[in-house]
């Protein structure tokens, strides 16, 4: 077997992709920064379908903790082939004129910084050119990286437009060393994620104005990701999925 690790797995997209790639088979590694009782329940969730988990703490902005994490998976004894870097946050909805710097450095730190640190240990273990078996990372980016967020999280936008333009540089990188590398753009999905900005029934709201007329459901970004993930995208590199429902 071989290992998938998933950052930020606890809940919403990072969870309905754990659950996933457990079916297809992987030793699925669910990171979690606080929630240690929602990391466990994906676990078990994992073990209750026939499949293997364990439960990895640790905050992917702070260096020691994203070490300390590959660590311990380098001690499973399996190869590391998948990194879903999903991991991500964001605040209250802002204009930019009223963002402290200590919010934008917090956002960085998790969704830029945090995706970089854990790229670059993947690749570390996966590269044919330092002996690795190769593999597979998808960066979940956002939607947000073409629109911008105006009003609400230009600070969280701008964020997701570092990950496109690491997943672009970092693939052209890693082609010929066995590594893919590719990422995917949700718009409106039901998450978590929108109470933290302080409005949790965000995606109800805005959802009649997309084309498609409706938010969309965690299960299908994670249908994409395991998609990119899998051999059936061989020949795919520097590429994005749009999950936005048209927009």
């Amino acid at each position: 077997m071989a290992i998938a690790l998933v950052t930020g797995a606890s809940r919403g997209i990072g969870k309905a992709t754990a659950l996933l790639l457990a079916k297809a088979g992987y030793t699925v590694a669910v990171n979690y920064r606080h929630n240690i009782v929602a990391a466990t329940a994906v676990v078990n969730a994992i073990a209750a379908q026939g499949g293997k988990a364990l439960a990895l703490r640790a905050d992917v902005g702070d260096e020691a903790q994203v070490m300390a994490m590959f660590s311990a998976l380098d001690r499973e004894g399996e190869p590391l082939a998948s990194l879903v870097n999903n991991a991500g946050i964001l605040f209250q909805q802002s204009r930019v004129e009223d963002l402290t710097a200590a919010r934008i450095n917090q956002v960085l730190s998790t969704n830029v910084t945090g995706y970089f640190l854990c790229c670059r240990e993947a690749v570390k273990r996966m590269s044919h050119r330092r002996g690795g078996q190769g593999g597979a990372i998808v960066n979940v980016s956002s939607a947000a990286s073409r629109l911008g967020s105006p009003g609400e999280y230009v600070d969280y936008a701008a964020s997701k437009g570092a990950v496109d333009s690491l997943t672009i540089g970092l693939s052209l990188e890693v082609a010929a060393e066995g590594i893919r590398v590719n990422g995917v753009r949700p718009g409106l999905i039901y998450t978590d994620i929108h109470a933290s900005g302080g409005e949790p029934g965000r995606v109800d709201r805005v959802a009649a104005s997309l084309p498609m007329q409706r938010g969309g459901q965690p299960e299908e970004v994670a249908e994409a990701i395991a998609w990119l993930l899998s051999d059936s995208a061989s020949y795919v590199t520097g590429s994005f999925i749009d999950l936005a429902g048209g927009k």
